[in-house]
């Protein structure tokens, strides 16, 4: 770590780091800007200059990129703010980079691939190989819970292909761990697949059609599973020790090019974090209690504090609800809250103190343009 970490004491509000796709980072493309991360990709000058100084173990023609992520939230499709200027939660984006870093570097560690970062010089930066994503969001599920709860309570017993008992009550630990994969994406021409983003398919789906999904060869797709399952395994194994359950979560996965020039299969995006998984607190579980250490518990507090939690839930009241995050600023506490269980979680995850920023933007300026040379 190149940065220093100011800990003089600041307003939550000025900790947070609400917009990132407005960086003055050199680049010739667009700013890729998703609900958290923002991507500046590099030219290939400074992508080639980058693998050079830095040894990044890649191919030489591969295109690096600044991942900058902020500490906003969103939750029911909306962005969300809080009283005070808060325009996010404090802590959160370093949480979520902290966790996935751990995670990615046990499984680097353990043998199983590796994963698109190449350096974490800032606490909510990181320096990424670019690589060609499969096109499947790996939905791993080891409990009965939440929205296949809701559809196993109304009567489906089959799950992405998958047949599961009669007779699971809520939350119930499953008889084995289910992957049940979604569309990365609106992809077109599959048969039996709509053209709609987030859309459940089946093993057989991915099989018929792999070029479609964008895997190499059909031999990748137990490639991915065996990832997704030692995936799995090594976080939740990890989590019991902390009494903590995994519940279930998301993977993604890509390809890039090593230094030979090879493709390999790597993990991607983030893993293992409370934005894209479930983690119970076991303590409680086993107390017959559900608490969420989660964006879960983020989603239970905004049912709860909205009168008419149907706005929410129902995707025909999309107006009302985008009116419903804009028009309304959440307490203060609330986003503390959240702050919180980022926060805690990540730091019984990675086992120290939480680096956080007192001033992110000036400070992700100061080491991208002295460690990099990346400011224009």
């Amino acid at each position: 770590m190149t940065t220093s970490i100011s800990s003089a004491p600041t307003t939550a509000a000025s900790r947070v780091l609400a917009v990132s796709n407005n960086l003055p980072i050199r680049t010739d493309q667009a700013v890729h800007s998703g609900k958290v991360r923002s991507v500046y990709w590099l030219s290939d000058a400074d992508s080639e200059r980058l693998i050079q100084s830095q040894d990044y173990d890649v191919a030489a023609d591969s295109q690096l990129a600044v991942m900058v992520i902020s500490d906003r939230i969103s939750a029911f499709e909306c962005i969300w703010h809080g009283e005070g200027g808060m325009a996010g939660v404090p802590g959160k984006g370093a949480s979520l980079n902290a966790i996935s870093n751990h995670w990615f570097n046990l499984f680097r560690e353990q043998g199983l691939a590796d994963s698109h970062i190449l350096d974490v010089p800032h606490p909510l930066v990181w320096i990424v190989q670019k690589a060609r994503p499969v096109m499947i969001e790996a939905i791993a599920r080891q409990y009965i819970t939440g929205s296949m709860w809701r559809s196993y309570a109304k009567g489906e017993r089959e799950f992405c292909g998958i047949q599961i008992p009669d007779g699971l009550q809520r939350d119930q630990k499953l008889p084995e761990l289910l992957i049940t994969p979604s569309t990365k994406g609106i992809l077109t021409g599959i048969p039996g697949v709509p053209e709609v983003d987030d859309v459940n398919i089946t093993r057989q789906d991915i099989e018929q059609n792999f070029s479609a999904f964008k895997f190499n060869q059909i031999d990748d797709i137990a490639r991915y599973e065996t990832l997704l399952r030692e995936g799995f395994d090594v976080i939740s194994g990890a989590l019991a020790n902390m009494d903590q359950i995994f519940v279930d979560t998301k993977f993604e996965f890509g390809y890039v090019k090593d230094a030979a020039g090879n493709d390999k299969l790597i993990y991607m995006d983030e893993v293992g974090t409370p934005d894209s998984s479930r983690i119970w607190d076991g303590e409680q579980f086993r107390q017959g209690k559900v608490v969420e250490n989660s964006k879960e518990a983020f989603r239970q507090l905004l049912l709860a504090h909205f009168p008419d939690p149907d706005i929410l839930l129902n995707k025909d009241r999309m107006d009302e609800r985008n009116a419903l995050a804009s028009d309304n600023a959440l307490p203060e506490e609330v986003l503390m809250q959240v702050s919180n269980t980022y926060v805690g979680m990540a730091e019984k995850i990675i086992g120290h103190k939480l680096p956080q920023s007192s001033n992110p933007q000036a400070e992700i300026l100061d080491v991208l343009n002295e460690r990099y040379g990346l400011i224009d």
